[in-house]
């Protein structure tokens, strides 16, 4: 069922890639408006709510985890009236980077969007296949997976509003315009829940961040892939930034946006954001290599990112097509750990399909 499974997203993939149906443009002009944009937006290509975070168990074990749903719209069976027609799929990852076992658990899965098995709701954060859930509320979120090894159910609250990216939410990835998404991120979420690792179930507490994403272009074609850092500030701020590279892996665009402890954010330059790549990992899986370690200078700081640990590489090929490393890091300023996060490094053993 699963192989079955892959073989018809791999068939929609495809037929996304030749662009059938007629995608509304992401233009600079748009207001987001919350709650509204907290929920799905099927007219566009892709979309995605993305959490990833540290947590903290009883014993003080730390550990990183990331759960993200997207949403497809396929350009299939559009004037097919049955309400089995893969109109739009709905796909999901779920992982814990644990120390202790030096690797990651992970764990996927793909349906199209039929309620109420799998779906993407409109107005609001609920996306969700089978049990697994992601559903939004005034005051945060709250996610439960149960996978083959791992299961957690985590709430997630916020006094905070949105961070929008880019001008406005309008997050531009190439030196086109046209490759650009709209884009606001949650961080500084406070995580309560629980995380069951085989048998044992720990009480756990930790911060972490939520984007959310929709556009409806493929990725330039100069473009090879991108790496991407969202980091909870100890002072209080966050930092995103991201590169979006081209074929002989150089920066083809960068940008990001830093927010103060007092919440006021503030959109970086292509000029003031520069990666890095100091030590790499190869892996023992797929033999892709990957830079673990970077620099990266903002807007005049140099910061190192050092991962919780290596063999943090996920691969989704069975789901969305995508092999990557995205995996749990800390950052360091002068030598002193200043925040923690995430990165996710795409596209160094092939190119994304999005």
């Amino acid at each position: 069922m699963r192989r079955l499974g892959s073989l018809f997203l791999a068939a929609c993939m495809s037929v996304v890639s030749a662009a059938s149906p007629e995608y509304p443009a992401v233009v600079p002009s748009v207001t987001l408006t919350f709650p509204e944009d907290h929920g799905a937006h099927p007219a566009y290509r892709t979309e995605w709510w993305y959490i990833t975070g540290w947590l903290e168990d009883e014993e003080g074990v730390e550990r990183g985890f990331q759960v993200t749903f997207f949403r497809v719209r396929t350009g299939i069976g559009e004037d097919n009236p049955s309400r089995f027609a893969p109109r739009q799929l709905i796909l999901a990852h779920a992982a814990v980077a644990d120390p202790q076992t030096g690797h990651l658990l992970h764990a996927e899965r793909a349906e199209r969007a039929v309620e109420p098995l799998a779906g993407a709701a409109v107005g609001g954060t609920h996306a969700w296949i089978h049990d697994w859930q992601l559903r939004g509320s005034a005051d945060g979120y709250r996610a439960t997976i149960e996978a083959n090894g791992f299961a957690f159910d985590l709430a997630f609250a916020t006094d905070k509003p949105p961070v929008l990216n880019g001008r406005q939410g309008f997050s531009q990835k190439a030196p086109d315009p046209i490759n650009a998404s709209y884009y606001y991120s949650r961080p500084q979420l406070e995580v309560t829940g629980t995380l069951q690792l085989g048998d044992t179930t720990h009480t756990v507490r930790g911060r972490a961040w939520l984007d959310h994403e929709w556009s409806s272009e493929l990725l330039p074609e100069r473009a090879s892939g991108w790496d991407w850092i969202g980091i909870n500030l100890h002072d209080g701020g966050a930092l995103m930034a991201f590169q979006m590279r081209d074929k002989d892996d150089g920066a083809l665009w960068t940008a990001g946006t830093r927010v103060s402890p007092a919440w006021q954010a503030t959109a970086l330059r292509p000029d003031q954001v520069r990666f890095r790549p100091l030590r790499r990992w190869q892996s023992p899986r797929t033999g892709v290599v990957y830079p673990v370690e970077w620099q990266i200078d903002i807007d005049g700081r140099r910061l190192l990112l050092r991962p919780l640990m290596d063999d943090q590489e996920l691969d989704s090929r069975r789901s969305t097509g995508a092999l990557y490393w995205e995996g749990a890091v800390r950052v360091l300023e002068d030598g002193a750990e200043i925040g923690r996060g995430y990165l996710e490094m795409t596209g160094y053993g092939e190119k994304p399909p999005l």
